[in-house]
């Protein structure tokens, strides 16, 4: 985003997320309030009860002592039932907000997503997520209850004496709003920093562990830990800023009841002396006075602890609300491929032009070949044949339809795509073959595995289709990761296979394999194919070159 919302902005819109579970939020409110007022009219009865006892008023002091006792355990009950209501409402949003910001991740990518720090991307999925259950269950609803709380209280107040409900409420702005308030002006700028930091420094340990080895290999790991004690120590810099920030705003806290109730003490004591209040106002008032700061003191408490929740929360609503550089289509056409064409397709990223007025037909059938220089723009056209894009000019169709007309469930039906860098997952090699299509049955997955030249490896392996490949693949060779990737092209069986170099990290034995296998399925299904191999480029139907954009 370009400009930052105002923290009053951020919490209306993670309020707006609470309307499923209104009604939850509405008993805890509830409950919380009679809590309290019950907390509060404990030490108010205890008061006098006192005075009962001086008096010498036995009934009145056993009906008193009744009273405190139903309110203790009154106060017990209804906090535990405001707490479990609260608690109930953050677990049960939060699962809510992932899944809201899976579906909003999923919208982005690829093309918002590409240049996206991940360590950092994680770190807004689980810590800031997290950090908006401390807004959920600690923040709304005791905003609504210190004011309700307050409201009764000046009543009561006002009751005895309007300089009481006054002086109040004065107390209670300048404790439960003034004091927060002015309080995170002061960190909301170190907040924000500490959580986006606290981002990239994900991102940077991902990539220190990722790279372990290289660093080991060139001998820089002292480098690297300097760097990441560098970081460490900027993190603990705004991390003491904020804690003394928020013991700061704590004593200040403090300072301002303890100036109040004595404030109330001596207005009771002027008001006794004029006749305006008996003894027993004042000290009902002054009693009432000092119990009752518990909610808007919550307020206050709040200050530190909203100033990451508020910064968590800006980088979620973010997400949320990114528009995607290509909607997800629902209510448009489904086709069935009888080929595709780019005619005329311009396109670059933000100022860098990539293709230039680029035309190039696919046909139903046959292997269609793109070669050329390294950044000339043939990944970029296979994206684009994906609608991960859209292009600045031309236009793109499938079996005679715009892309921008097709519904994306049946695009993606109708193509499958093979990378450099194939993507697996901490799973089973049958499990990340599977992606391809997820019901496929062990049948199917053993085809396709001996259709990309990998089923007799697997064989070899002690637990076959059952082996873990680890974190990222890491278990096994860029070969054999790419010929996993083809394994769930061929399982996807779709009519359009899009091929990115898909045999640069494989050896001439099995490049031949799985050229054997395009030469075959040449007559069922289009190849889009993108090589720099003369023996891959070879088995092309046709092929264009492309430079600078363009094609010849």
């Amino acid at each position: 985003m370009s400009q930052r919302r105002s923290g009053i902005r951020i919490m209306a819109k993670l309020i707006g997320l609470v309307k499923p579970l209104s009604g939850f939020m509405l008993l805890a409110v509830l409950l919380g309030v009679i809590g309290f007022l019950c907390a509060i009219s404990i030490t108010v009865l205890g008061s006098a009860a006192l005075l009962a006892a001086v008096r010498e008023q036995g009934d009145m002091l056993r009906q008193l002592f009744i009273c405190i006792a139903v309110f203790a355990v009154a106060r017990g009950l209804l906090h535990y039932g405001e707490q479990a209501c609260n608690h109930y409402i953050a677990f049960k949003l939060l699962a809510l907000i992932r899944d809201k910001v899976f579906r909003a991740l999923r919208s982005l990518a690829p093309a918002k997503l590409e240049c996206r720090d991940k360590g950092n991307l994680v770190s807004m999925i689980t810590s800031d997520i997290e950090l908006l259950e401390v807004f959920y269950a600690h923040t709304i609803s005791p905003i609504c209850i210190a004011v309700l709380t307050s409201a009764v209280m000046l009543v009561f107040f006002w009751s005895i004496h309007p300089l009481f409900a006054a002086i109040a409420l004065v107390a209670y702005l300048a404790v439960g709003v003034a004091v927060p308030l002015i309080g995170s002006k002061f960190v909301k700028a170190d907040g924000m920093a500490y959580r986006s930091g606290a981002g990239a420094f994900s991102g940077f340990l991902l990539d220190s562990m990722r790279g372990l080895g290289e660093t080991i290999r060139y001998q820089c790991t002292g480098q690297r830990a300097a760097e990441i004690d560098g970081v460490g120590e900027r993190m603990n810099g705004l991390s003491k800023r904020l804690k003394t920030a928020e013991g700061h705003i704590a004593a200040i806290t403090d300072t301002l009841i303890l100036f109040f109730s004595f404030l109330m003490l001596f207005a009771g004591v002027l008001l006794s002396r004029s006749g305006a209040a008996d003894f027993s106002a004042v000290l009902l008032s002054t009693v009432g006075m000092m119990s009752s700061f518990g909610p808007v003191a919550a307020l206050s408490a709040l200050t530190g602890n909203l100033a990451h929740t508020l910064a968590a929360g800006e980088r979620v609503l973010a997400i949320l609300e990114e528009t995607p550089v290509v909607p997800v289509l629902t209510g448009g056409k489904d086709v069935r491929f009888t080929g595709m064409a780019c005619r005329d397709v311009s396109f670059a990223y933000e100022k860098e032009a990539v293709l230039d007025h680029f035309t190039v037909p696919v046909p139903q059938t046959g292997i269609l070949g793109l070669t050329g220089p390294s950044g000339a723009g043939k990944s970029t056209a296979l994206r684009l044949l994906m609608r991960f894009w859209d292009p600045d000019s031309g236009s793109i169709t499938m079996s005679g339809a715009d892309l921008k007309t097709i519904n994306t469930a049946s695009l993606r039906q109708n193509q499958s795509l093979v990378t450099q860098e194939t993507v697996l997952f901490h799973d089973t090699i049958a499990a990340n073959i599977k992606i391809g299509k997820a019901d496929a049955t062990y049948e199917q997955v053993v085809r396709a595995a001996k259709l990309a030249a990998i089923h007799d490896f697997i064989m070899s392996l002690p637990k076959g289709y059952d082996t873990d490949v680890g974190e990222l693949g890491d278990l096994l060779s860029d070969g054999e990761k790419q010929r996993i990737g083809l394994a769930r092209a061929f399982l996807s069986d779709a009519p359009l296979m899009l091929l990115d170099e898909p045999t640069s990290n494989l050896d001439s034995l099995n490049e031949g394999k799985i050229l054997q296998v395009l030469d075959a399925v040449r007559h069922e299904k289009s190849v889009v194919l993108v090589s720099h191999r003369p023996s891959t480029k070879g088995i092309a139907d046709k092929a264009y070159t492309v430079y600078h954009g363009r094609q010849s």
